[in-house]
């Protein structure tokens, strides 16, 4: 999180909640809501050093929960002030993701004729189906849950199952689901030439992105790629604008650019080209007349 905002160029720092409860064991509303209000209280007691918003699992329905016990929250409902449901922004940013790394791969950014594959039908990985569809690709699509099928025919999609997904023969992989997709293992099994999704964390380790680069598959780094939610939650501060969100989510693409061009230049992966990026603006920041001045009062 904290190299998606730096990245990104937002003023925020990087941290993640997550409510846990036993596997296997239903939660009742009434669990659920009494899970979130505890949450709420631990999210106040941190006094807005940590403000919590929409992520796996929950939804704006969720935040008007928490909202019920702590000020620091975004993502809430539009009719409270919110810009909402983050998922349609990081969708747009991952279809901007994707073009801009269909231009580098193949030389040009259009979708019109290219095979994708999507790994997770979520929030997210169900509206990155369409958008693909839209643009005129050739989707396949892919999710743990079969019920799911259904999308895939709304879309004229292929279905494959989620063990073969990722060895099957496409242009673009899209992982959506959850991370550690992309391993020593899976990579060598790869028949892709480029990828770009909204999961988080989608390597194993740093070093799987090395293997990547020799095999020539092009890997938009997930921090970069998935930024659009958060961009959209940032917007929130000092007043929410949705045009305004839109315009900065899509610059994902512009900022891809940039990175690949710095891989090229430095000959190294773009995950090493974003990290460069990424630590240079922790530094400025981090060396702010602010931030040395706050630090001086410690």
């Amino acid at each position: 999180m904290t190299l998606k905002a730096a990245v990104a160029e937002l003023p925020l720092g990087g941290g993640k909640g997550v409510i846990m409860h036993s596997a296997g064991e239903p939660l009742s509303r009434h669990r659920r809501h009494a899970a979130l209000l505890d949450f709420a209280d631990l999210v106040d007691s941190l006094g807005g050093r940590y403000i919590t918003a929409e992520d796996v699992g929950t939804s704006s329905r969720d935040m008007s929960v928490i909202a019920e016990r702590t000020a620091h929250v975004a993502g809430l409902s539009r009719g409270r002030g919110g810009s909402g449901d983050p998922s349609p922004l990081t969708a747009l940013g991952v279809i901007e993701a994707i073009r801009a790394t269909c231009e580098r791969a193949f030389g040009e950014a259009s979708l019109r004729g290219r095979s994708v594959c999507v790994l997770g039908l979520g929030h997210v990985g169900s509206r990155v189906a369409r958008l693909c569809s839209r643009a005129g690709a050739a989707v396949t699509v892919s999710d743990v849950e079969p019920g799911l099928h259904e999308l895939a025919d709304a879309l004229g999609a292929r279905w494959i199952e989620p063990r073969h997904a990722v060895r099957t023969r496409v242009d673009v992989l899209v992982p959506c689901a959850l991370g550690g997709l992309l391993t020593e293992r899976t990579v060598a099994g790869l028949r892709c030439r480029a990828i770009a999704g909204a999961a988080n964390n989608q390597l194993q380790t740093d070093g799987v992105a090395e293997l990547l680069h020799r095999r020539g598959i092009l890997w938009a780094p997930d921090f970069v790629a998935n930024a659009g939610g958060l961009i959209n939650i940032a917007e929130e501060i000092g007043g929410y604008d949705a045009a305004a969100a839109r315009t900065r989510v899509r610059s994902i693409g512009d900022t891809l650019r940039r990175i690949y061009d710095r891989a090229a230049r430095d000959r190294s992966t773009p995950l090493a080209a974003a990290m460069v990026i990424a630590q240079a603006r922790l530094r400025a920041a981090t060396d702010s007349p602010l931030q040395v001045r706050l630090r001086q009062r410690q």
